[in-house]
Parts: structure tokens; C-alpha cells; sequence
């Protein structure tokens, strides 16, 4: 994970933590759970990215006859 995206885990759990402690203290504010739960898309699409930024490495040939469609030898 870059450091970027986990940043934005950290701020999303803290927001989980403040939001639910407003939620115990003064009451439920559907606003502030809408905008959590965007937030926790958000990270999680960001962490996605993240991820798949690592797995899409370009392969080579793996051996002789592997590199695809070329001249043939005569």
C-alpha cells in the first residue's frame, strides 16, 4: 500500500471513531453516516487501485517459440 492510501484508512477509521462517538453523545445524523460510508468507498477503491498497480507487471517470452507471431524460419 503507498503511503497515500494509507493515509486515507487512517482518516476514514478516525472519522468511523469521531462519528460514532457524535452518535452517542447527541444523537444519530443519517448526513454524517452518508458521508462516512462515501468515504469507506472511496478507500476502498483507492486500496483497489493501489493493489492492482503491483499485479499488472509486463511478462516477457518465456522460453524459445514464445514471442508470438513473427517471421518463420525457412
Amino acid at each position: 500500500m503507498s503511503g497515500s492510501t494509507k493515509a486515507m484508512t487512517i482518516v476514514t477509521c478516525a472519522a468511523l471513531v469521531l462519528i460514532s462517538a457524535y452518535t452517542v453523545a447527541l444523537g444519530s445524523s443519517g448526513w454524517l453516516w452518508f458521508g462516512w460510508i462515501v468515504l469507506m468507498v472511496a478507500t476502498i477503491g483507492m486500496a483497489a487501485a493501489d493493489s492492482t498497480e503491483t499485479v499488472t507487471a509486463p511478462r516477457g517470452p518465456r522460453g524459445p517459440g514464445a514471442g508470438g507471431a513473427g517471421p518463420s524460419p525457412r
